[in-house]
Parts: structure tokens; C-alpha cells; sequence
């Protein structure tokens, strides 16, 4: 089906000044808006929000919303032990099947404790295909699986970042006494 040629509307090009063609007005009108900014955020009291990462961290303080504390960040996780220094993983895949990003992987074998039925006999994230939703840590019915505030952590192939059994229960380790977000 063709468009009838009445249909169609030209509309003319507006023309353009020297000035609007080379932009100057509007170049001039956008420092004119930077240094209007400039000025208020030093009038008001205001100070740079820009950290200087390394020397300077971030102070992750979580965030109180009608009573209740929320998680206003997530970084690497941890696969937590329980009392008797065990993983307290018992394999029961809600973590993988939930986890949007297909990033963790676990292969479960038969306990070797009488307490529970399996173990993780192998369990990997990889940290670099992970979306940080939380997801994992929602769904795992004992607790076993924490996000943690760290954040700075750095592989140098993508082998190394993806994180093991015992890389996890190292995290553990190293954030038991940190709080966890």
C-alpha cells in the first residue's frame, strides 16, 4: 500500500545563524549552568562527594526505612560454617535454581555427619557473571550463603574470580568478625 503523495508534508530546514552553526550559544549557555553550580554547591556548604579510592574508603552504613534496616549494598559472598566449623551448606540447590544469573554451581554428596543428609561436595560462584541480587542469600533456608561488604576484590584471569568451597569459607573467615550487610 502506497502513501498518497498529498499526504505528505515537507517542512522546511529552519535556517541557522553563523553563531547557532558553530554552537557558541550553547556552549557558552552550558558554562553558564557548570559554574551556576559551582557557585551554589560552595554557597550552600556542600562538599565533593568524590573519595580518593585507595587511600580513602567507602563507609557502607546500612539505611533505616520505617524500623527496619535494609541492605543499601552487596558485595562478595561468603559460604558461612556453622558451630562445629563445618560449611553449613546442606545442598539443598534452592540457590542455583533461584539465581538469575546462572553463576553458582553446586555438586552435593552424601554427608558424612549425622545431622544432615548432604554436603556440598563442590560449590562455585563465579563473582564476575553475578548480578549482586541477593537472590542466593533470600532463598538458602539455613543461612548459609552471605553477601559481605567487601568489595575490593581483584583476580587476575577470570579462573581467579571464580570462587570455590574453600575461597568462599576463606571469606568466611576474614568478614566473621565484620558484620554482615
Amino acid at each position: 500500500m502506497a502513501i498518497d503523495p498529498k499526504d505528505i508534508v515537507e517542512l522546511p530546514a529552519p535556517v541557522m545563524t553563523r553563531a547557532e552553526a558553530a554552537y557558541l550559544p550553547e556552549v557558552i549557555k552550558g558554562f553558564g549552568t557548570t559554574l551556576r553550580h559551582f557557585v551554589t554547591s560552595f554557597g550552600q556548604g556542600r562538599t565533593s562527594r568524590t573519595i580518593q579510592y585507595p587511600e580513602q574508603r567507602r563507609d557502607d552504613y546500612p539505611v533505616v526505612e520505617g524500623g527496619l534496616e535494609t541492605r543499601n549494598f552487596r558485595g562478595v559472598h561468603r559460604l558461612n560454617r556453622d558451630e562445629n566449623g563445618r560449611v553449613k551448606c546442606v545442598a539443598c540447590m534452592m540457590c542455583p535454581t533461584l539465581c538469575p544469573a546462572n553463576c553458582i554451581h553446586i555438586e552435593a554428596a552424601e554427608s558424612p555427619w549425622d545431622d544432615r543428609e548432604k554436603y556440598p561436595k563442590k560449590f562455585e560462584i563465579d563473582e564476575l557473571r553475578c548480578i549482586y541480587c541477593g537472590m542466593c542469600e533470600e532463598a538458602c533456608p539455613v543461612d548459609a550463603i552471605e553477601l559481605t561488604p567487601m568489595y575490593d576484590v581483584v583476580g587476575l584471569s577470570r579462573q581467579e574470580m571464580v570462587f570455590d568451597k574453600d575461597k568462599l569459607l576463606s571469606v568466611y573467615d576474614a568478614t566473621i568478625d565484620r558484620k554482615p550487610m
